[in-house]
This record gives C-alpha cells, sequence and structure tokens, in this order.
C-alpha cells in the first residue's frame, strides 16, 4: 500500500515539472506564457510580395491611319425604265423572263397585231387609189380638160395617204415591243399572256447595270471638309450587305444641290463599274470614306473604363504612382481607340486595369514596347 503511494506522488511532480517547463519567469518573478503569432507572419510576407509585383504598362502607340467613314447607301441603275404598252390589244407573246439580260432591240413582248395589220393594208390600198388618181388629173391638165389646181389637190391627198400609211405602221410596229437598250428584264406587271392591255399598262422594267450610281448622305462637317480639300478624283469602295468588299473601286461624280432641312445631310452620288451584273437595282450596302489621320494616338481599349458616360485611364508616374486620366475617344476602331485629348505619346498608362489597385497606389512596372501591345491586339487599320 505504501508503495503505491510513492508511485502517485511521484507521477505528481513530475506533471507539476512538466508544465512549468512551458513558463518563463521574468525578472518581476511574474510567470507569462509564450504565443507563437505564425498567421501575422504569413500575412506579412504576402504583403511584401505584393509589393514587388511588376505590372505591365505601354505608351500610346502613334501611326498614320488610313480609316474609313462609313455611309449606308442605295444603289440605283444609271438607266431604269419603265416598259409599258402603247397600244390596246391581246397579248398574244412573252418572250423573256424576270431578270433575264436582253439585247438593245431584242424582241420582249408581242401584242395581237390583226387589227393594225388591216390599217396599214387599208391606208397603203389608199395611196395606190391617190396615185391613179393623181396621174390621171395630171393627164387632163396637160389636156388643158382640167386646170392645175385639181391636180394640185390630188398630190395633196396622195401626200396625206402616205401620211396616214406611215401612222398605221407606227401603231403596227407598236405592237412589237422591244427593248431599248442591254439590260436586266425586272418583275413583271399585272399581265399575263392573253391578257387584254390597255394604252399604257406597266408590263416590266429594264435597267442597264453594266455602271450604276450609289447614292449617300453626308454631314454638313464631310462636305466642308471634302470641297476644301478637293483635288483631283476621290475614290471610295462599297461594302455589301455580307461584309465583303466589291471589288471594283468607286468615284464621288457629283453632289446634291441642298441640304436636306431635317437630317443637316446632304446626298453625294458615287459611279461604280459593274462588269459582272453582280449589283442590281435597289440593293444597299456601305460606302467606304477613307480618311487620312497623321499620328494617331492609339490605345488598347482593354487599358480604359467608364465612369457615367465618360472614359478613363490609369496613368503611371515615372514613381509608379498611379493617376485616374480622362481621355476623348475621336474614334472606336477593332480593339483600340484612337484618342483625340486626354493623353500624350509621352505618357505611361496600365496596360490592362487591375481590381485591386486604385489611383495613389504606388507600384511596380514593367514598360510594354507599344507596337507589340498594339500589334498583339490585331490591329486592323491600315
Amino acid at each position: 500500500m505504501k508503495l503505491f503511494k510513492t508511485l502517485a506522488l511521484c507521477w505528481s511532480a513530475l506533471l507539476v515539472v512538466l508544465s512549468l517547463s512551458g513558463c518563463q519567469t521574468p525578472s518581476d518573478g511574474k510567470m507569462t506564457h509564450q504565443v507563437s503569432k505564425p498567421l501575422v507572419k504569413d500575412l506579412a510576407l504576402n504583403a511584401d510580395e505584393a509589393s514587388h509585383t511588376a505590372y505591365e504598362v505601354s505608351k500610346p502607340f502613334v501611326k498614320d491611319l488610313t480609316l474609313n467613314d462609313e455611309y449606308v447607301c442605295q444603289i440605283r441603275a444609271i438607266q431604269h425604265i419603265e416598259i409599258r404598252s402603247l397600244e390596246k390589244g391581246y397579248l398574244q407573246n412573252v418572250l423573256v423572263d424576270e431578270g433575264e439580260f436582253v439585247h438593245q432591240g431584242q424582241l420582249l413582248f408581242q401584242i395581237k397585231p390583226s387589227v393594225y395589220e388591216a390599217d396599214v393594208h387599208k391606208s397603203e390600198a389608199e395611196v395606190a387609189l391617190s396615185k391613179i388618181e393623181l396621174e390621171n388629173n395630171q393627164a387632163l391638165v396637160d389636156k388643158d380638160i382640167i386646170s392645175a389646181t385639181e391636180a394640185s389637190m390630188s398630190a395633196a391627198k396622195l401626200d396625206k395617204e402616205k401620211a396616214e400609211l406611215e401612222l398605221a405602221k407606227a401603231h403596227l410596229g407598236f405592237t412589237e415591243i422591244r427593248a431599248p437598250f442591254d439590260g436586266l428584264i425586272g418583275r413583271f406587271g399585272n399581265i399575263r399572256l392573253g391578257s387584254l392591255l390597255e394604252e399604257n399598262d406597266l408590263l416590266t422594267t429594264l435597267s442597264d447595270m453594266h455602271r450604276i450610281w450609289v447614292y449617300f448622305n453626308v454631314p454638313e462637317a464631310q462636305y466642308l471638309a471634302y470641297m476644301k480639300n478637293k483635288n483631283g478624283v476621290q475614290k471610295v469602295q462599297l461594302e455589301l450587305a455580307n461584309k465583303e468588299i466589291y471589288p471594283e473601286p468607286g468615284t464621288i461624280e457629283t453632289i446634291q444641290s441642298d441640304f436636306n432641312s431635317t437630317s443637316g445631310n446632304i446626298a453625294f452620288r458615287a459611279r461604280f463599274d459593274n462588269p459582272h451584273a453582280l449589283l442590281r437595282y435597289g440593293q444597299t450596302g456601305k460606302i467606304l470614306w477613307p480618311k487620312e489621320v497623321k499620328q494617331a494616338v492609339i490605345v488598347p481599349q482593354k487599358s480604359t473604363f467608364e465612369i457615367l458616360d465618360k472614359r478613363f485611364m490609369f496613368v503611371v508616374d515615372k514613381a509608379g504612382v498611379i493617376h485616374e486620366r480622362e481621355i476623348k475617344v475621336a474614334r472606336e476602331e477593332p480593339n483600340v481607340y484612337i484618342v483625340a485629348s486626354g493623353i500624350t505619346p509621352d505618357d505611361m498608362f496600365l496596360l490592362e486595369r487591375q481590381n485591386k489597385i486604385d489611383k495613389g497606389d504606388k507600384i511596380s512596372y514593367k514598360l510594354i514596347d507599344p507596337k507589340s501591345a498594339i500589334e498583339n491586339l490585331k490591329l486592323y487599320a491600315e
């Protein structure tokens, strides 16, 4: 029994010694417990690491550019006419189809000519009769049986009958409707084979598409710039509805006489050759008017941000301090902005905005060549 008590006392003493070994006794005699702080140490290391992060900055890319001003346009044929009937009658033949290309003089429609052929035969007979009458009267004049005046009246009658014959032939000719020039047949009117036509009924349209006119409206500022710098021929391009560029270049030919009082625009007209008849009357597209921009200041769109309809950039000074700068965008192109004001070619800016930094912060930075920064964005402007 004494042995068990002795062992219990020894074990208790050992526990006391072990517990005291975790405590320190300072000079004032008070015991304190030592506590480690690994979380604070880790945070300090992370902050120190962040302060040494090098952010990419660049400068505006400056380059002479050729940009295109775009204007919605309407395509018209230089010659576009309505084909109408000139005589009344039944439509006997339709010799063309909608959308067909025809040549000058080609027969398009035939009106039943029976009545008009009869009129021609009648007029021919009357001419023959008048000729016989004139010959007889002339013989009588030679014999002094009738006066020369009666013979002159017979001659005048013959001339009248000849004129009526020509008129009858003209009416007969109007039963054949032919193409006045090379072109494309348009949509048929409310006619079909066998229709009874009245005079002036619409049959179809005909468009000469060898060359086409393209009309587009230009603002007054652009008009004034064109008139001020007008020298020689102004070339333009045509963008089709499928976004492809029409291969033939166009030339500005004329300007409308007055401005539209509602829109403030004025109509320009450009001419394009159409050798393959790709363009048709009534098509739409865009006129691309090239514009030279000297020393354009170009920045990536991703380097900017918007606040209340205003656009800003983070400009970095030589000390690495970030400043907020408002810019004015002159033109938007794919992936980039052409800047009108707010930043100079010598300013450095944060290449890509970071949410964890703000104006007033000081950063370490790495300068990226402006040309490389823009080329990586696939700049399409030339």
